[in-house]
């Protein structure tokens, strides 16, 4: 991705969609379970929250970022994003909303206003601008889905999905080595029909063995574990390494997520 104005405009749109679904809700409906196991709307808005601000802080203060952020992950490392979503969810659901906002907007001019060429802290690797929005991107649309489920909406997908999905096909290495499981050698072919069924996202070599095609939305459903495999009829692998790849996608950091369980077998989506 070498355009980041490009991904930032795609960022703040996708999360002002997500702000047009919660803005007009009622104090109590912000306490809605959702999919994620113990997150209310609240914990997700919070989550968001929380993320953000992280990222202005690596952004207006790396050397702070890097000194407290990191060390307060590196020693709770399993429960502080948790810990982050759970704290922001307390607040009542009016100043979450305006904190959400202020964070989010606040964040997108520190981005839009980094010096080009040089990366962020992050977590992880240094991030580039670019890989910072569409990262942030594809958390919002993300947690928006659980959001979305937990409210019975349908969403329209939109061609925002590419970012989500080029960072699925980007991730799938990491998805092994997460799992303990050594990469395969060779790129895939992954052929995804656009939404509305306009055009087709490929990526890796036309002559690859291994190829994995589906429709957009449900291959970013997918890699972002919001919908189980076998309720994603278009996502079809061909090959063995492929196959093994779609038991185990993620396009999200950290340890192997929990994901949804079919709803045939009343798994939540």
């Amino acid at each position: 991705m070498s355009d980041p104005g490009a991904v930032l405009a795609d960022l703040r749109d996708e999360s002002e969609e997500l702000d047009a679904l919660v803005a007009g809700l009622p104090a109590g409906r912000w306490a809605t379970p959702t999919p994620a196991e113990g997150w209310t709307l609240a914990h997700q808005i919070a989550h968001l929250a929380w993320t953000d601000r992280q990222a202005l802080l690596a952004a207006t203060d790396p050397d702070r970022f890097t000194r407290v952020a990191v060390q307060e992950a590196l020693a709770s490392p399993l429960t502080f994003v948790d810990d982050g979503a759970q704290e922001g969810a307390q607040a009542p659901p009016a100043e979450l909303l305006a904190d959400w906002r202020t964070g989010r907007e606040t964040l997108w001019r520190a981005l839009a206003a980094w010096p080009a060429g040089e990366k962020l802290p992050w977590y992880g690797p240094p991030m580039s601008v670019a890989s910072m929005a569409t990262a942030r991107l594809m958390e919002t649309w993300a947690h928006g889905q659980d959001i979305a489920d937990a409210l019975g909406v349908t969403r329209i997908p939109t061609d925002r999905l590419r970012h989500i999905a080029r960072i699925g096909v980007r991730t799938r290495n990491f998805a092994f080595a997460v799992h303990e499981l050594a990469p395969p050698a060779d790129e895939f072919r992954v052929e995804l029909r656009a939404p509305g069924g306009r055009s087709v996202w490929a990526y890796g070599p036309q002559d690859a063995a291994q190829r994995v095609t589906g429709d957009a939305l449900e291959f970013c459903l997918l890699v972002t574990q919001r919908a189980h495999r076998a309720d994603l009829p278009s996502v079809r692998a061909h090959g063995a390494d492929a196959e093994r790849w779609l038991g185990i996608a993620q396009a999200f950091a950290g340890p192997p997520g929990k994901g949804r369980g079919p709803r045939a077998e009343g798994g939540a989506r």
